[in-house]
């Protein structure tokens, strides 16, 4: 990991604060699918087995699901939380990714001293935390988080492939591509739709 990480992480740890819990999502922009949060505790983020962690966005989708079993197996604590597209639609896309956020850690098996997370400090949080800037690229945990989250999301778009054939979700996961466009207005809304997305809403 990059030095700025390793400052953070142990600038926490020699402070005595310790666990610590990283927080991640994946699913914000897509107008299908769930959003999907993980939280994770490493017992030592510095340790050689997560000298591979990156941003899951940096990862080939075959070396990601190489670390999630990486992180499923090694990791001291995993808590993994599904948005449904319901929820985003009726309390909107921020506020659902906090709550959720909110949850993944409460579900944590091991109360974390503190929470670094990627992007957005969570509101209404009894655990203290802080958001860090590129969270995903710079901390050891964030990065796990990422990679559960994203393979987590990932392997349940592929899934509504199956359920929903013809709209090219193992393919574009949801996101709002031209295939995907082109599917909706041949074949129509599917409840796993955001309704509240503009270009849904667009089509009802």
């Amino acid at each position: 990991m990059s030095a700025p990480a390793k400052r953070i992480e142990e600038m926490l740890r020699d402070a005595g604060i310790n666990p610590i819990a990283g927080v991640d999502e994946a699913g914000r922009g897509p107008c299908a699918g769930p959003l999907v949060i993980a939280s994770v505790i490493l017992d030592d983020p510095f340790a050689d087995v997560w000298a591979e962690m990156r941003d899951s966005k940096e990862i080939s989708e075959k070396k990601r699901e190489v670390l999630f079993d990486v992180v499923m197996e090694n990791a001291a604590a995993v808590s993994v939380i599904e948005v449904s597209p319901e929820e985003i639609d009726s309390r909107g896309v921020h506020a659902a990714n906090l709550d959720g956020m909110r949850r993944a850690v409460n579900g944590l098996s091991i109360t974390p001293s503190y929470v670094l997370t990627d992007g957005y400090a969570i509101e209404g949080l009894a655990v203290p935390n802080l958001a860090v800037w590129k969270g995903d690229q710079v901390v050891t945990s964030i990065s796990a988080a990422s990679i559960i989250a994203k393979v987590t999301r990932d392997r349940i778009m592929r899934e509504m492939d199956t359920l929903y054939p013809g709209y090219g979700f193992a393919g574009h996961k949801g996101y709002i591509t031209a295939a995907h466009t082109k599917a909706i207005a041949e074949l129509g809304v599917l409840p796993i739709h955001r309704k509240s997305f503009s270009n849904i809403a667009a089509l009802l």
